[in-house]
């Protein structure tokens, strides 16, 4: 299934929820950042995909920003609930321009991701950080 996006500019995938926005990526970059660390996520990564698409292979991409961001305590308490759940960390936000004006933010959804983890103990850090996350999502609209 591709990304639906709303009349309101929402973004609906499987594994991920975000919004359109105007602005350029580099602001959006810093809006989003912002508004993580609002939610007590810090961005731990920056992956500009234009630039390594370009130094590793000579390939020309759009504006493409992947941001590695974790909230410490809801990290802490997924990790003492599950020790291998860092395989799924840090929580993924994607900035991106998109082909025909304008940015899209997408953040991978805590659900869809523990959905392969079968433990009680994670169910609560599931909940909190996909409720932190929406909002960032709300707070770019």
């Amino acid at each position: 299934m591709r990304d639906q996006e709303t009349p309101r500019g929402e973004i609906v995938c499987p594994y991920g929820f975000g919004r359109r926005v105007g602005g350029t990526l580099q602001d959006t970059v810093e809006k989003v950042t912002g508004a993580l660390k609002n939610e007590g996520f810090g961005v731990l990564t920056e992956i500009n995909v234009k630039d390594t698409l370009k130094k590793k292979l000579d390939v020309d991409f759009r504006g493409y920003v992947i941001l590695g961001a974790c909230n410490p305590a809801l990290a802490h308490q997924a990790l003492t609930a599950d020790p291998q759940i860092g395989l799924l960390l840090p929580c993924n936000v994607v900035v991106q321009e998109a082909p025909d004006g304008g940015v899209i933010v997408t953040i991978a959804d805590p659900r869809a991701m523990f959905s392969l983890v079968n433990s009680p103990g994670v169910e609560p850090v599931v909940v909190e950080a996909e409720r932190r996350l929406r909002r960032v999502i709300e707070s770019l609209a």
